[in-house]
C-alpha cells in the first residue's frame, strides 16, 4: 500500500514538473505570464495562462494540488478569479470571435 502511495506521489511530482516547464515556456514566449486555476470536474484542473503580450492558453492538470504545485514551480502569479481586470489582458482576434460568438451571430460554423 505504501509503495502505491509513493508511486502516485512520484507520478504527481513528474506531472507537476512537466506542467511547470510548459508554463515557463509559455511565459518566455509571451514576455511573462499570470494564471488562474479552475476546477473542471473529473477531468482535473485547468491552468489558464495569460501572457504579458495578451496571448493566452491553458493546460490541464489531473488535480488541483498538481496544478498548484506546477504554478509554484514555474513561479506563476495566480489570480483567485478570472475577473474583469485579468480578463482585459487577453487579446483576441478574428479566429476567437468566429469560434466563440460567430455561430450565435450567424458567422462561420465550427465544422
Amino acid at each position: 500500500m505504501a509503495d502505491t502511495k509513493q508511486a502516485e506521489t512520484k507520478q504527481a511530482e513528474r506531472k507537476a514538473a512537466k506542467l511547470a516547464r510548459q508554463i515557463q515556456a509559455f511565459s518566455k514566449e509571451h514576455g511573462g505570464a499570470e494564471g488562474q486555476l479552475a476546477h473542471i470536474g473529473q477531468a482535473g484542473t485547468r491552468i489558464v495562462l495569460v501572457g504579458e503580450d495578451g496571448g493566452w492558453g491553458d493546460l490541464v492538470a489531473p488535480t488541483y494540488a498538481v496544478a498548484e504545485q506546477a504554478a509554484e514551480k514555474a513561479g506563476l502569479t495566480l489570480h483567485e478569479e478570472f475577473d474583469g481586470e485579468f480578463a482585459a489582458k487577453v487579446v483576441t482576434g478574428p479566429y476567437e470571435w468566429s469560434r466563440m460568438a460567430g455561430i450565435q451571430m450567424g458567422g462561420a460554423s465550427n465544422a
